[in-house]
């Protein structure tokens, strides 16, 4: 029997999943072509290289209550069996897999890490999510902890209508808490006030987190028997491939063509050719020119305001189209600094090498900044920073293409950043910093206002393109986790192949229906 082409656009984590499932449950019945419009591999999850030191582009926690993800996590990459360089160092005691890989000696190891995700505000640090510890009273002082307990107190007995954001944050945290802690950071992360902001976000990445869970969670804590039980706002540990997310990705690549798939890079896909309601090609740019390719499925991973550009025109109604050509988008900008030490000092209980801080992210609340968040990569991974003793650092800001920001030259840009920094504590001053420098990423967020009103309509006509299954975080414009991007390429795989037991339309149900963001997805 000859074999279907499954044209698949994108190779992050959705359509890397895609082309790696049909290959192992589609019986060699159909041969996956995934087509990436860049040089790299992982989309916004890939792994950037800069004179051995990578950067996580955003920074992925390896976390799911999905049985499927993990498995296939694992599959890529298998959980650590000996301690990493860190926990060597410092004695550190973390669950290993029996036979699992050794991370000093081998490099295809996935890594457990401790969680520690903190916002720094008022130049203090506060826990995140936000705890109930003395430190953290002592931090805000007396009145605006009043202020902040009354105000929680007023949101449990008067709860808003959830219009906007800013009323999904003010009935979990009350108003007090809202102003302090998510007001500014939201609006630096989208450029819009929360109050101009769907719900839809908080419900898609907050879930079911509030100030009673938080406390719930510490109180809870000694009798719980496993970490899946907990919201995942607020987990504790997390797993992490020793190179970073885009080293998992670069792997199930490689799998992907050793058992009869192509990834091609540099394949733009920039046009689209219809037959009635199925899609019948693409055209896609390459270094070598443009070329047509048929296929028989079409599995696209590509931002939905791109996919309707390239449609032909008149394909989808006009109202549709308009929808989703207008669909906004925040995009994404890091400095990567690499340091010989940070100022700020580790006053937790957490050991690190070095003494640094603790955390893998700070949230940065401070007004004085445009700076959203800092990762510190040592604390993913030993393993991302080239020579030991040194501290890398990734520093997040967010953007619109086209403004001030994302036109600013990198030396300009770098020179800024370095200037916040030292600004707000972190850093003594440019003399700190050893070398930099910048990375912008685009379309890096799925906004969820101005057009987003609208989804309905465009998801409902992409539903009847009968050939073509939209995946992932961009491909069905929802902030998505990374395992759900990749429950989306399962999903999808599972309907091609069993289309009356998996109807199409459950592709786009994946993070909406409460079982798969809360109490995990249950296996057929």
């Amino acid at each position: 029997m000859e074999k279907k082409t499954a044209l698949i656009i994108g190779a992050g984590p959705a359509g890397l999943t895609a082309a790696y499932e049909i290959l192992k449950r589609g019986g060699g019945s159909y041969r996956p072509i995934v087509l990436e419009a860049s040089d790299a591999i992982g989309g916004i999850s890939r792994t950037f290289e800069y004179k051995g030191n990578r950067m996580d582009i955003g920074g992925h926690r390896f976390f799911t209550k999905s049985p499927e993800v993990l498995a296939l996590w694992h599959e890529i990459l298998p959980l650590q069996g000996k301690p990493s360089r860190d926990d060597l160092a410092l004695g550190r005691e973390i669950p290993l897999q029996e036979g699992g890989p050794d991370p000093e000696k081998e490099d295809e190891a996935m890594l457990t890490r401790h969680r520690v995700s903190r916002i720094l505000y008022l130049h203090r640090f506060f826990d995140y999510p936000i705890s109930l510890k003395a430190s953290t009273f002592r931090n805000m002082g007396f009145r605006r902890t009043m202020k902040a307990g009354f105000g929680y107190l007023g949101s449990m007995l008067h709860k808003r209508d959830e219009n906007s954001l800013a009323d999904f944050y003010v009935n979990r945290f009350g108003k007090p808490l809202y102003e302090m802690f998510f007001e500014d950071y939201t609006e630096k992360v989208w450029g819009r006030n929360p109050r101009d902001i769907s719900p839809d976000w908080g419900a898609q990445r907050v879930k079911g987190l509030s100030l009673w869970k938080t406390v719930w969670n510490a109180l809870s804590k000694p009798f719980r028997k496993k970490e899946g039980e907990v919201e995942t706002s607020l987990i504790e540990r997390f797993e992490y491939p020793k190179y970073g997310p885009g080293f998992l990705y670069e792997k199930m690549a490689g799998r992907i063509r050793e058992m009869g798939g192509e990834v091609l890079l540099n394949h733009e896909v920039v046009g689209i050719e219809m037959e009635g309601e199925r899609i019948s090609a693409l055209r896609v740019k390459t270094p070598a020119g443009e070329k047509r390719m048929e296929g028989d499925l079409f599995l696209s991973t590509m931002a939905l305001k791109d996919l309707f550009l390239a449609l032909p025109e008149g394909a989808a109604p006009e109202d549709v189209r308009e929808a989703a050509v207008a669909l906004p988008y925040r995009d994404f900008i890091t400095v990567g600094l690499l340091l010989d030490h940070l100022k700020i000092r580790n006053e937790t209980k957490e050991k690190t090498v070095g003494n640094i801080v603790p955390d893998t992210w700070i949230y940065v609340q401070e007004r004085e900044v445009r700076m959203g968040r800092i990762q510190i990569f040592n604390n993913w991974s030993p393993y991302m920073v080239k020579e030991e003793g040194k501290v890398w650092i990734g520093l997040e800001y967010f953007a619109n293409e086209g403004d001030d920001l994302w036109e600013m030259e990198d030396k300009d840009f770098i020179r800024m950043a370095i200037e916040e920094l030292a600004r707000i504590g972190v850093i003594e001053g440019p003399e700190d910093v050893l070398d930099s420098v910048r990375l912008k990423v685009k379309k890096a967020y799925p906004a969820y206002f101005d057009s987003y009103k609208d989804i309905g309509k465009v998801e409902g006509w992409l539903q009847g393109v009968e050939n073509l299954y939209c995946l992932g975080r961009n491909g069905q414009h929802r902030y998505n986790n990374m395992d759900h991007s990749m429950l989306t390429a399962i999903e999808a795989v599972s309907s091609i192949l069993d289309p009356e037991g998996h109807p199409k339309e459950g592709v786009w149900k994946v993070n909406t229906e409460k079982e798969y963001h809360e109490e995990g997805r249950k296996k057929e």
